[in-house]
């Protein structure tokens, strides 16, 4: 899901499971978020075999059923969320601020999405699992097939898929928001995307379990991903996500520049001063 690492904050020491009951606690929740992972995969599956028979590339059913496929795995995970703001409505793509792998269920639990992602992160191990069955788009870095992958994307965009992506270009350690990168924008311009095509803007806002470090969910630069997953699975009480789901911004008549400024300024509108601030304040 990145394109870079964000560096200029070091990574938290990770201490892992400490003790029995730490231990216990890993299985406790580690478990059940597998088997429910496992049972959404086969039921994925021949749902998603009759839906393109009759939907062809939409995806009415299915992605509702990751959706709550991810709602599930967070409550055996004790990882307790909300949403506030409305999915927007017509054809569209999301931008959020990015802070760790959690993204992956914490956003797909407040709507139906399809991230983009670079194309390694299909052989990252775990993580590879939440984005097949998340249906991620992969991108190749390859500027021989720019054009073949511009159609993709449009093609799902008039699909009515909700294609995410992190402008950031990387994921910070969730106290922050990083710049946009414009360019990730231009993709919204194309000539044979819909003329009523919107951008809505998404804030995931993590609170940290009580007494633990600020940082607690963020995952970024070279943290291992196994600790920072014992890390998480381990912890005596779970923390909490807010996903601010912002007003949509019409792409007609924008430029590249003047998109990534709109999107980030809301993202970054509904991150700051999360801390102390009801949920209410956050969008």
């Amino acid at each position: 899901m990145t394109q870079a690492t964000w560096r200029d904050s070091p990574p938290r020491p990770l201490p892992g499971p400490q003790g029995p009951r730490a231990w216990l606690r890993v299985v406790r929740r580690i478990v059940p978020a597998v088997l429910v992972l496992m049972i959404g995969v086969i039921l994925l599956l021949p749902l998603r075999g009759i839906e393109r028979l009759i939907f062809g590339l939409r995806r009415p059913w299915t992605g509702p059923h990751v959706q709550i496929v991810c709602r599930l795995v967070l409550i055996c995970l004790g990882i307790r969320w909300s949403r506030l703001g409305q999915p927007m409505r017509g054809p569209g793509a999301i931008v959020a601020n990015h802070s760790s792998w959690l993204d992956i269920l914490v956003m797909n639990a407040a709507m139906p999405v399809f991230f983009v992602s670079k194309s390694e992160v299909a052989s990252w191990p775990g993580i590879n699992i939440l984005t097949r069955v998340t249906n991620t788009h992969f991108v190749i870095r390859d500027p021989r097939l720019a054009r073949q992958q511009a159609g993709e994307f449009a093609a799902r965009i008039r699909a009515g898929h909700r294609l995410l992506f992190f402008p950031e270009g990387t994921s910070s350690d969730g106290l922050r928001v990083l710049p946009f990168k414009a360019t990730l924008f231009q993709g919204f311009l194309a000539d044979d995307l819909p003329r009523d095509l919107a951008i809505q803007p998404m804030t995931a806002i993590y609170r940290a379990p009580e007494g633990e470090d600020p940082r607690f969910y963020g995952w970024w630069a070279d943290m291992d991903l196994g600790s920072h997953l014992l890390n998480v699975l381990a912890v005596k009480r779970q923390g909490s996500v807010v996903v601010c789901l912002h007003d949509s911004i019409p792409v007609v008549d924008e430029s590249r520049k003047s998109l990534s400024a709109k999107a980030e300024e809301m993202v970054r509108r509904g991150h700051h001063d999360k801390i102390g601030l009801s949920t209410s304040s956050y969008c």
